[in-house]
């Protein structure tokens, strides 16, 4: 792994789905490891959560960077990768012609991908990558957190 790249690894979820959830980050830049964490403690679902992940984790990074990227959703990974500029271009609407789910954090998340070179990986969830665990184990404390807080 390259100094000058920044790893992020990310995870989001609800218990249940659609209910509370929590968001959790994993970020490495040579010897630094900075690990961010949310919830929403109201009803939210999976792929929200999903999404603010990787949004939360580019928006923390304070200059551009070269950003791998991994996520265990390939909602995101192929939202980000392969429809969006789809998406775009029929005015935020599906292939169906239907409004864009999550809208506000696709738009929100291209304009945090914008800063920074990102490349991004897909990782199978619960398969024993270090950080991608750690990633869920975050994810969880976001929305026990955000529940607690009720």
């Amino acid at each position: 792994m390259s100094d000058d790249v920044v790893t992020i690894h990310t995870d989001g979820g609800c218990r249940p789905n659609p209910g509370p959830g929590g968001w959790g980050a994993v970020l490495r830049y040579g010897d630094h490891v900075k690990e961010l964490w949310g919830g929403e403690p109201e009803s939210t679902t999976n792929n929200r959560m999903e999404l603010m992940a990787p949004i939360m984790a580019l928006e923390h990074l304070t200059r551009p960077s070269t950003v791998h990227l991994h996520t265990d959703s390939t909602y995101v990974r192929g939202g980000i990768t392969q429809w969006m500029a789809g998406w775009e271009r029929n005015g935020w609407r599906t292939a169906a012609k239907q409004p864009v789910k999550n809208v506000d954090l696709w738009k929100r998340l291209k304009q945090a991908c914008d800063r920074h070179d990102v490349e991004w990986f897909w990782v199978k969830g619960h398969s024993g990558v270090a950080d991608n665990e750690l990633a869920d184990q975050l994810a969880t404390r976001g929305l026990e957190e955000a529940v607690a807080s009720r």
